[in-house]
């Protein structure tokens, strides 16, 4: 090591293998802090009652889900694939992009350990939490991709390179308080996503009652009347653009069918505020309202209120049968939906006060939802960060 090299490293601080760590802090292989690597037992997939065990569905989304397991017919025999608090999945096994995802169990129902998935346990050198949160770092998922061994349809790893991997090791006592400060993290996530699935219910709930008149805003008692989309919406199908000409940065987004954006122009075909459905695709049917101009593509249709009509309103009267619309899809290579099947769909309409003012209610519930998601993505967006810090003592906690 040059004295160049020697002046760049901070105090308490020394050079490894991983990189500069704290003086303080240990190099180790995996292996060498796990009681247990193991794979699963293998079981019969037909089987649809008994005991859960798990398996690659189960840890899709980097949480157990209890909705995707398998079973195996009774406990007898398998108590060595019991799962205990503290555990954690890991996905050895899978397509390149999703290979190295973990998670951890809290021991909160019976579960056993199925086929598919590594079964990883900490020995007593190594907090459990601070081994999950070590295995979610930037540099653990690259790992993963480096030693997986890639086939025709999925990549694999083998425990003995899994075992070879390196990690930095600080004192037991600064694993648990990382693992803690990370744990508050999650904690508020999971707190945070709870609140999104009530306001959602709430805002449900609210649009299949206020729709079908079953309650009605105070000031209002008029009849509504039935009339179709095409009497009360005029339905234009977008502009279709070769997508050689897209790009990733430019202002503004091209809507061709798709939940999100199939790419980005320097020009639009449709102002903003606009209700938008998409035509074609396998999200045919998703409705959707943009607040900037954007392009319409070949696979998009607008909606645009005639006069009397509030859009807003339309919007939420489309949201509220989303799924109806989604079945209108005909066709098995390319699903679409027909312009006249879509405009033969009918709404009971109140007069243009009561749709301003259901619209109302409904927008405001809509910006309650989109103010808790933009909290959870910044908690989100801290939780990323302080895990690219305090496993790799870039950032130290104070004990």
């Amino acid at each position: 090591m040059n004295s160049q090299m020697k002046n760049n490293i901070p105090k308490g601080y020394k050079v490894t293998a991983l990189g500069i760590i704290p003086q303080e802090w240990e190099v180790k292989f995996l292996g060498d802090l796990l009681s247990r690597c193991a794979n699963g037992l293998t079981y019969d997939v037909s089987i649809t009652k008994g005991t859960p065990v798990t398996r690659i569905e189960t840890i899709s989304t980097g949480e157990i889900n209890y909705a995707k397991v398998g079973y195996i017919p009774n406990k007898s025999g398998y108590e060595t694939f019991r799962m205990q608090k503290g555990d954690i999945l890991y996905s050895h096994i899978n397509s390149l992009s999703q290979i190295g995802k973990v998670a951890y169990y809290k021991g909160d129902k019976e579960i056993y350990h199925g086929m598919n998935l590594l079964l990883l346990r900490a020995n007593d050198c190594l907090d459990k939490q601070y081994l999950y949160y070590t295995l979610l770092t930037e540099y653990i998922r690259h790992m993963a991709q480096v030693i997986a061994k890639p086939a025709v349809n999925q990549a694999s790893i083998s425990t003995s390179d899994l075992k070879r991997v390196k990690i930095a090791v600080p004192p037991l006592v600064e694993q648990r308080k990382i693992a803690e400060v990370l744990g508050v993290w999650d904690e508020a996530i999971e707190k945070q996503a709870r609140l999104i699935e009530k306001l959602v219910l709430r805002k449900r709930g609210l649009m299949q009652r206020l729709l079908a008149a079953k309650l009605r805003l105070s000031g209002f008692s008029k009849p509504w009347e039935e009339l179709k989309i095409n009497k009360i919406a005029k339905i234009k199908k977008g502009e279709q653009v070769n997508k050689d000409i897209l790009f990733s940065n430019a202002k503004y987004p091209v809507i061709n069918g798709g939940v999100t954006p199939s790419g980005y122009l320097d020009i639009y075909n449709a102002e903003a505020n606009t209700i938008t459905i998409s035509e074609g695709g396998n999200s045919c049917g998703y409705v959707n309202f943009m607040t900037t101009p954007f392009w319409s593509g070949g696979h998009c249709y607008t909606i645009e209120a005639k006069n009397g009509i509030n859009k807003l309103f339309i919007y939420q009267a489309l949201k509220n049968n989303e799924k109806y619309i989604m079945s209108l899809r005909v066709g098995s290579g390319l699903p679409n939906i027909q312009i006249k099947d879509l405009g033969n769909l009918k709404f009971m309409i109140p007069a243009y006060q009561e749709q301003t003012a259901i619209a109302e209610v409904l927008t405001v519930a809509d910006r309650e939802i989109d103010l808790a998601k933009g909290k959870i993505k910044q908690l989100r967006r801290q939780k990323h960060g302080l895990m690219q810090q305090l496993p790799t003592g870039k950032k130290r906690v104070i004990i």
